[in-house]
């Protein structure tokens, strides 16, 4: 019998090119789990920016809901794109862009359920939301080609040069245009990944940068997360031209009772566990 190696969990350097091979495999091997355990609090077409629960439509950090019709907006790390089918539903005109070619799967898959009978495109074929399969540090996109992007957890928490990133982003967008991201709250690094009472203390540096990550038995990484500081997510996002008008940090709601890693109740109720920035491509 042949048992399933796991992976070992380290600390340790990886690159901008390892960290993405390990992403673009993670998901795609992880995509009908991570589906199926979180896709009924998800939606098909919500746009929640955490495991909070905290949803655009009250948020509104893109701007009104009802100014987004006509909108041209990207959605990074968008998944099954369940928020850019709420955009859509807007009015918007979202284009979901992934690493992973199974989460894009599931992107066409939800978007053909979700089609009425008889109404729409043939099947296999989503009507409302482009799908892009690409790599968020080379956006395969025209300067100034987007009014909005956005990513909620997407991307940005996976990648080695976050700057790279946020600097394609600020290439695509008009003058103007906001740009908002969410990312696990950085406090959250210096408490162990627990939902419960033994995630309440600090057993890490909040100041220690070495990636999270995975691997097999080869050395190879499977799963990266990168670590950056509060300031040092600001001076990302200074560093690609943007303007920081909003951070926001979600508490936790009364009535979201679920547990999802290391969020719960018990932890969101004292510690942040979501830092959504919002910020504008002057």
């Amino acid at each position: 019998m042949i048992q399933e190696y796991e992976p070992e969990a380290t600390r340790r350097a990886a690159s901008d090119t390892e960290s993405s091979r390990a992403s673009r495999g993670w998901w795609d091997r992880n995509a009908d789990e991570y589906q199926n355990e979180h896709g009924a609090f998800l939606g098909d077409d919500r746009f929640v920016w955490g495991p909070e629960g905290l949803d655009e439509a009250e948020a509104g950090l893109l701007g009104p809901a009802a100014e987004l019709k006509g909108r041209r907006v990207l959605e990074i790390g968008a998944g099954a794109a369940q928020c850019s089918r709420w955009l859509a539903a807007q009015g918007a005109r979202p284009v979901a862009l992934d690493l992973s070619h199974r989460q894009l799967q599931h992107a066409l898959r939800i978007g053909t359920d979700a089609r009425p009978d008889g109404d729409g495109p043939e099947p296999g074929v989503s009507q409302a939301v482009a799908l892009v399969e690409a790599d968020a540090g080379a956006l395969p996109f025209r300067d100034a080609s987007f009014d909005l992007a956005c990513s909620a957890y997407g991307a940005i928490p996976f990648v080695a040069d976050p700057v790279r990133v946020m600097r394609e982003v600020r290439r695509v967008l008009r003058p103007g245009g906001r740009w908002v991201f969410s990312v696990t709250h950085p406090i959250r690094w210096a408490f162990p990944d627990e939902p419960g009472p033994e995630g309440l203390s600090v057993g890490a540096s909040y100041f220690d940068r070495t990636p999270y990550v995975e691997q097999d038995e080869a050395g190879r990484a499977v799963y990266v997360e990168h670590h950056r500081t509060l300031g040092d997510r600001v001076r990302d996002v200074a560093a690609a031209d943007f303007r920081l008008v909003d951070l926001v940090e979600p508490e936790w709601p009364e009535w979201n009772n679920q547990e999802w890693g290391g969020w719960s109740p018990l932890r969101g109720n004292l510690i942040p566990g979501t830092a959504i920035f919002v910020c504008v491509a002057d």
